[in-house]
């Protein structure tokens, strides 16, 4: 008889909860509920698993704000908790809350070939370490580690560190940004409102107005060919996601390979691949021949967060993965 777990994947909008085979780590029953239509998450957890005929006693669900402790506050909502007494509450033998990106970092081991595309580089290394990041509201961070047959997520703020210019335009870029916020993080760049900082820093440093724009109108136009300032700005995205993923690289040697989530990058796919993304990558001086075997991925999954809550609960149970 199959065993099955709850997942879920929860952000400021939106929870998606699902079913996970514990012994294969398949997905199913996937639903998602507006945040908005329920005074907790215990509350949408209770609604999914009452249309569930299984008996679920263990679950995992990954929220979009930082883990700590017993205590969880969302970031993006209201909702807050204790991990121990919704535990109690559900009956559950297990429950497990961790953070998005350390969700998606354990998805990894568990994509399949047609789940990701390569970016080059060359095969990774068996049980090496992985390197994810992915452009989105913000810009999330975490690395993947294997210790005596388990992987091991090692989250942390890394979207937050200093953006690092590399040319005279990047430095022109950070100039503008500088004046207008101070301290300029990785996640100012390449994040949906760092696409359109971008844009108004190309236009303010040629001394002209920037127009009103969100992220999708300067990707928008970027593509169609109708606005050069865009069409910059997504350039400069590009190249300093390439920046970005290969210090990422460097800091752990991540041989395993680096890993691309979010929701950007597979909008302007085709662009992607014909810009300087990996050339930017493999840019490191004295280290380029260091970083030019390792392999870049997009993931496609359409659900590593629920696949990636799925993975880190069955090794919690005893799988190895």
């Amino acid at each position: 008889m199959t065993t099955y777990a709850l997942v879920g994947d929860v952000g400021g909008t939106n929870a998606r909860l699902a079913l996970c085979d514990v012994d294969s780590g398949a997905i199913s029953q996937i639903e998602t509920f507006s945040t908005q239509d329920f005074e907790s998450l215990e509350a949408v957890i209770r609604h999914y698993l009452d249309s569930q005929v299984q008996g679920i006693k263990h679950g995992c669900i990954a929220i979009a704000c930082p883990i700590t402790g017993d205590w969880v506050e969302m970031t993006n909502h209201d909702w807050a908790f204790s991990t121990a007494e919704m535990k109690d509450h559900l009956g559950f033998e297990e429950l497990e809350i961790i953070n998005d990106f350390t969700a998606v970092s354990m998805a990894i081991p568990m994509l399949q070939p047609e789940d990701k595309l390569q970016f080059g580089g060359q095969e990774p290394v068996k049980d090496k370490p992985i390197a994810v990041f992915g452009a989105g509201t913000g810009l999330g961070v975490a690395h993947l580690v294997h210790v005596d047959k388990r992987w091991v997520s090692l989250p942390g703020e890394g979207g937050h560190v200093d953006f690092a210019p590399n040319s005279e335009e990047e430095d022109k870029i950070l100039e503008v940004l500088r004046a207008e916020l101070g301290h300029v993080s990785a996640e100012r760049v390449l994040s949906g409102m760092g696409l359109v900082n971008l844009y108004r820093a190309i236009v303010k440093s040629d001394d002209r107005v920037p127009e009103n724009l969100k992220p999708k109108d300067v990707s928008q136009r970027a593509l169609a060919g109708d606005c050069l300032d865009c069409r910059r700005a997504l350039s400069l995205f590009c190249v300093a996601l390439g920046r970005f993923g290969g210090n990422l690289a460097l800091n752990l040697g991540t041989f395993g390979g680096v890993y691309i989530a979010g929701g950007i990058v597979p909008r302007f796919l085709s662009f992607f691949q014909a810009s300087g993304f990996r050339a930017a990558f493999e840019d490191k001086g004295r280290f380029r021949e260091y970083v030019q075997a390792i392999p870049v991925y997009l993931i496609t999954h359409d659900q590593p967060g629920l696949l990636g809550a799925g993975a880190h609960l069955r090794q919690k149970l005893g799988s190895v993965l």
